[in-house]
């Protein structure tokens, strides 16, 4: 009874905060939303609004506790591990209310993953109803979820149930078949629709039943190796992938450059040949030709963005989904290339 009067007595003071989206702002670890200080509010009805301790507040805004608050002052609510969640995480007395962050110029979803805790591209995908790989400037993604307490703050309202994201892998290699006593031959195993990755074969003979005696053994079966490829819709191996037409219909007027190439992971492109790369020198969503200066291969990739300026990428020309790198022959992580592109 006496939380319901609360929210009663708040609700009037936040309608204008539920109507706007919680939008992220800061680096990480420092990720906060801005408030605006509505009458009658304090560090303590703000607390209970974000799922906060009013302790945790007054210093991430270089306040004091007991000096209180002004009216229309804006302040920062921290994001931490306790209020912030990037699953569906959740206990039965917990609401979640999506987190937005605004997309700004060049920026895509491998960049938005990794500077919000390298949530991963899928997710953000799935979270958003995003089907393909761009991400238009302006547009508000979900980025994670405010986690409240349902009898302690109006945001729970406003809050939307949360699915589990998929969680997508490439699919293993069939195992052989296995023989019967009672059947006279075994099937081959065939690869499906989704086993394009990897193809069983099992070759046996027929062999007529046998009589079951305690000292009898039977028959091996006759296997051939398992051979493990990147077929990529029947094509041959080192094709160059899903985007190779994309490539050869742009432009002729490009460039060519050699360095050093990085690998980041990606679940794309073990299947249907969809290889993806982040570069500095062609536009994004324009597509370039990586070869591989030690092995001779070459594949063909779309741009989804420049590479981010972090130290790990230093001395980088190009970052390459491992899919792209694997059909390359890469054999380490980083390995020398040359790229064409149009420009």
């Amino acid at each position: 009874m006496k939380h319901t009067l609360i929210l009663a007595m708040c609700l009037p003071f936040i309608a204008a905060a539920q109507s706007k989206p919680l939008m992220i702002e800061g680096t990480a670890p420092d990720f906060y939303i801005t408030h605006t200080v509505a009458p009658k509010e304090n560090y303590y009805s703000i607390g209970r609004l974000y799922n906060i301790s009013p302790k945790e507040i007054a210093p991430f805004n270089n306040l004091q506790l007991d000096k209180g608050l002004n009216l229309n002052q804006t302040i920062k609510v921290p994001l931490t591990e306790g209020n912030f969640v990037q699953s569906s995480a959740a206990e039965p007395d917990e609401a979640l209310v999506p987190v937005y962050y605004t997309v700004k110029e060049k920026e895509g979803l491998y960049r938005i993953s990794t500077n919000f805790n390298k949530v991963p591209i899928e997710t953000l995908k799935f979270w958003n109803n995003i089907q393909g790989d761009a991400v238009g400037n302006g547009t508000k993604l979900v980025v994670g979820y405010l986690k409240v307490k349902k009898e302690l703050s109006p945001l729970a309202a406003t809050a939307k149930p949360v699915a589990t994201a998929p969680i997508v892998t490439t699919t293993p290699v069939k195992p052989p078949a296995t023989v019967e006593t009672k059947k006279e031959t075994a099937p081959v195993a065939r690869p499906t629709d989704t086993e394009k990755t990897a193809e069983a074969v099992v070759q046996k003979k027929p062999e007529p039943p046998v009589p079951v005696k305690p000292v009898q053994k039977e028959e091996p079966v006759k296997e051939t190796p398992v051979v493990q490829n990147n077929n990529i819709g029947g094509a041959p191996k080192n094709s160059g992938g899903y985007f190779k037409p994309e490539y050869e219909k742009q432009s002729k007027n490009g460039g060519r450059e050699s360095g050093t190439a990085g690998v980041f992971k990606s679940t794309s492109g073990w299947q249907d040949g969809r290889y993806y790369c982040l570069f500095n020198g062609a536009p994004s969503r324009s597509f370039v030709k990586i070869t591989n200066t030690v092995t001779g291969k070459s594949v063909y990739a779309k741009v989804l963005d420049a590479i981010p300026d972090i130290s790990q990428n230093s001395g980088l020309l190009i970052l390459l989904s491992n899919a792209a790198a694997a059909e390359l022959g890469a054999a380490d992580s980083r390995f020398d290339c040359t790229v064409q592109y149009s420009k």
